[in-house]
């Protein structure tokens, strides 16, 4: 995935997600960073250029990677596991939803 097609999906990605779950909860977007701070403690989300990935800091499933898989159009963890929004909607109780544009 080129340079340009990463940084506007993953800023669509982060704007979606400070939207949905700001409604829910304190979740502020700085710098291509989402700080969301919840019952449970504070997830962070951020892209990461380099490798073309969404970065997840959680304090209930730790620390993810996760590339976008334009087969499905979503961000899917890189070793296997679940989809981001999944794993948000879940451990935030929140329900999130997200479309490439």
């Amino acid at each position: 995935m080129a340079d340009i097609p990463f940084e506007s999906l993953a800023d669509s990605l982060l704007a979606a997600l400070e939207e949905g779950i700001g409604s829910r909860t304190d979740a502020e977007l700085q710098g291509g960073v989402l700080t969301v701070e919840g019952d449970g403690g504070i997830w962070l989300v951020n892209k990461h250029a380099p490798t073309r990935q969404i970065w997840l800091s959680s304090p209930r499933s730790g620390a993810r990677h996760y590339a976008f898989d334009s087969g499905t159009g979503q961000w899917r963890d890189t070793r296997g596991g679940d989809d981001l929004l999944a794993v948000l909607s879940s451990e935030l109780g929140i329900a999130l939803a997200w479309r490439a544009p």
